[in-house]
């Protein structure tokens, strides 16, 4: 009987094959195993893109909030991030198993939630990075312009933030810095979740503010940063720029 992925055709040594005969080869698998094959292929290109943001260099809070709260290898400032979420929920295991074996990109998260996973790729090399996000996109038949386009929930700078607001929001962030009283503070809720990452790390690029909360994950992505007035002002600028460009190369 033909094992599934044995090569069947006319050997080397067969003498039967006539001088200046190629050897004809082909790959015979089993009914059943021809099913269960197109069932994995349908299952998988049925996978959809949510979420798929690419850091090219880390910043050195936003790379330490992430740290607080990874559960594989710990990311470092200027390491390359690929941040994916796909739909259904448990088919972020599939995703990030394609991804580990096309290259060397380590695993920091993976979140399986009800609805969307989550997984966050690091490397030094953006190279790897991109490569494996590359294989990902192939496998599941889809590309960076069918990602979900990145919808503003909100988004606001308050001035001057008063002593008794700065102790709650400080309580309730525990894995960022501390917003002090009189700062001003920059909020944006997104959705899908994960667009959060990319307004984060252009904001702490373009200027000197402090990192109070990063949520990524869940129904709607929460960033909260602080600073003297102009510098939020600048970074609330540099964070609405990358969703924008999200949404410029989206298209739906």
């Amino acid at each position: 009987m033909a094992i599934t992925g044995t090569d069947v055709g006319v050997g080397a040594g067969s003498a039967e094959r006539e001088p200046g005969q190629s050897a004809a080869s082909c790959v015979i698998t089993t009914d059943s195993e021809t099913s269960r094959l197109a069932r994995e292929s349908s299952h998988v290109e049925s996978i959809e893109l949510r979420t798929y943001v690419f850091l090219d260099s880390l910043q050195p809070q936003l790379a330490a909030y992430m740290g607080t709260v990874s559960q594989g290898f710990l990311p470092i400032p200027g390491d390359a991030c690929l941040w994916l979420e796909v739909s259904p929920g448990m088919a972020v295991h599939r995703v990030t198993d394609i991804a580990l074996k096309a290259s060397t990109v380590r695993l920091g998260q993976m979140i399986v939630e009800r609805a969307f996973g989550s997984l966050a790729l690091y490397h030094r090399d953006q190279s790897n990075v991109l490569h494996s996000g590359d294989v990902v996109l192939e496998a599941i038949g889809s590309s960076i312009e069918k990602r979900s386009r990145c919808e503003v929930s909100w988004t606001e700078i308050i001035r001057a933030i008063t002593p008794d607001h700065a102790v709650l929001i400080n309580r309730q962030n525990r894995r960022g810095s501390m917003i002090q009283a009189g700062m001003s503070m920059f909020i944006l809720e997104t959705e899908p979740a994960g667009y959060v990452l990319i307004a984060a790390n252009e904001a702490e690029k373009a200027s000197n503010i402090t990192v109070v909360d990063v949520k990524a994950v869940g129904a709607f992505g929460r960033l909260t940063l602080a600073g003297r007035e102009g510098d939020v002002e600048e970074a609330a600028a540099a964070a609405m720029r990358a969703v924008n460009l999200v949404n410029r190369n989206a298209q739906g």
